[in-house]
């Protein structure tokens, strides 16, 4: 088999399912003062709640951006996982740079997040969006 070149690629945002994808990217726009970029309405085969949209860094510089897609069929996953339960895929990492992790907490709850039950380190905060996905501020 012959050696193929491997060419270039960047990768620039994460596609996350949920039941509510418009309010989800409200969610995400608001807790770290990005933009929402796309607000999709649902498809004719979707509810009302549906549709997709996009959140991105303000202006057009570098930073991740996050999809947020209807899924029909979701559930929220249980953190830390369980036997038997739905698992987390994917978890979002964010950087609290001042280090002050309570005021990012308290910033959280305020956006509509809630603080999960166990939390792993000390320096390391997880919570949930409020459609049930797990995310971490970290130092």
């Amino acid at each position: 088999m012959g050696e193929i070149a491997r060419p270039r690629l960047a990768a620039t945002s994460v596609t996350v399912g949920s039941p509510t994808p418009r309010e989800a990217a409200r969610f995400w726009a608001r807790l770290l003062g990005y933009r929402v970029a796309a607000d999709d309405p649902p498809g004719p085969d979707e509810p009302a709640e549906g549709g997709w949209a996009q959140v991105a860094p303000e202006g057009d510089g570098p930073g991740l951006r996050i999809n947020l897609e209807h899924e029909r069929a979701y559930r929220p996953p249980v953190w830390p996982a369980a036997p038997g339960e739905q698992v987390a895929t994917q978890h979002i990492d964010v950087h609290v740079p001042d280090g002050d992790l309570d005021a990012a907490v308290a910033w959280a709850l305020d956006c509509g997040a809630r603080l999960a039950e166990h939390q792993p380190q000390a320096d390391v905060r997880v919570l949930f969006t409020p459609d049930g996905h797990p995310f971490c501020l970290f130092l």
